[in-house]
């Protein structure tokens, strides 16, 4: 079948490929729908790396996914040919430690898809475990389906920052990570949510969502902005959604005494610079996400449901025949895309 591979940095190519031939009692086979593409999949398509993961061999790309049920294995119970599903890309060790404790994100040995060496879902068919297929309502389209792996993040983040109704947030950044945590931030009881970033274009997006409002920060700022809004106080809640070196320093500016920092983004070098002594002195209580456990469902009847609505947030679809295009475009310096999707 046909795939996406990327060969090194910068090296992309449809091949024939032979994946996802074995199917077990308890697997099915998906037809692929709609495939996103991640700020890490552009992290590998650009520098062949992320840290300590490196494509050292060729690689199918994808792990935001949709698609149709066309086969299962044998003790199959809840998935039918025919159904429209998404799938969670992560498969843990069902024995590990982490995930007897329910923390499966923080497995070691966890194989996610399109993560060196482990092969991607940009391809036509995938076979894929029952328990992390997910059927997906009539009322949502496989490009919704494609955005549940992104929104999961944001529910992770939103559930880790442990919100409380009336609360008020802020994020760092407006990418699809950015914007998916500030619409779960409100989701989960926020009053309203700023974010700020530098591009101007992306930030139009917020002007679709009621109580998402947006700063340029290259024109306007931050900390001026929520030093009026909140009375001199902060913000409750504050999303680091960008991965940027930078922002860690001042991050504690932003927040309340007593709030709470996220960290979504995950710098590229490994590493962030924080003030110690400005988190200590306002008691700020710090976070981290790593990927998500146990958010698919709540991430699918969100967006059934209308509370979250992740439509706005596909910027262009490109067939597959166009992938390599599809790339291009949203790894290009300066792109307002926030989420690009590749149809088969």
């Amino acid at each position: 079948m046909k795939a996406l591979v990327l060969h090194k940095a910068k090296t992309l190519s449809i091949d024939d490929v032979s994946l996802y031939e074995k199917m077990g009692d308890f697997d099915v086979r998906i037809k692929i729908k709609n495939v996103g593409i991640c700020g890490s999949d552009i992290h590998y398509y650009l520098h062949g790396a992320i840290g300590d993961y490196v494509v050292k061999k060729p690689m199918v790309m994808g792990h935001e996914a949709s698609g149709v049920v066309v086969a299962t294995g044998k003790r199959v119970e809840h998935l039918h040919v025919g159904d429209r599903v998404c799938m969670e890309p992560g498969i843990p060790d069902s024995h590990s430690r982490e995930t007897s404790l329910g923390m499966y994100n923080l497995d070691p040995s966890v194989r996610f898809w399109a993560t060196p060496p482990i092969d991607g879902c940009l391809c036509e068919e995938v076979v894929h475990p029952e328990a992390f297929t997910f059927k997906l309502p009539d009322s949502v389209s496989f490009a919704e389906g494609a955005m549940v792996e992104p929104l999961a993040i944001g529910l992770q983040a939103a559930t880790k920052a442990a919100i409380r109704p009336g609360d008020i947030a802020i994020v760092l950044g407006c990418g699809t990570i950015g914007i998916v945590t500030a619409l779960s931030a409100l989701a989960g009881g926020c009053s309203k949510v700023f974010v700020a970033d530098i591009n101007s274009e992306k930030l139009k997006i917020c002007n679709r969502y009621k109580n998402l409002i947006p700063i340029d920060t290259k024109r306007e700022d931050l900390a001026q902005i929520i030093n009026t809004a909140t009375d001199g106080w902060g913000a409750n809640v504050v999303f680091e959604a960008t991965g940027t070196d930078l922002l860690y320093r001042d991050i504690h500016q932003y927040a309340c005494p007593g709030g709470c920092v996220v960290l979504v983004g995950i710098p590229a070098a490994g590493e962030g610079i924080f003030s110690i002594t400005g988190l200590q002195a306002k008691e700020l209580r710090m976070e981290t996400v790593f990927r998500y456990a146990h958010k698919y469902p709540r991430a699918i009847d969100l967006v059934a449901s209308g509370n979250i609505d992740v439509k706005p947030l596909v910027s262009a679809v490109y067939p597959f025949d166009k992938s390599i295009e599809a790339y291009e475009f949203a790894s290009a310096k300066g792109s307002t895309a926030v989420k690009v999707q590749i149809v088969f």
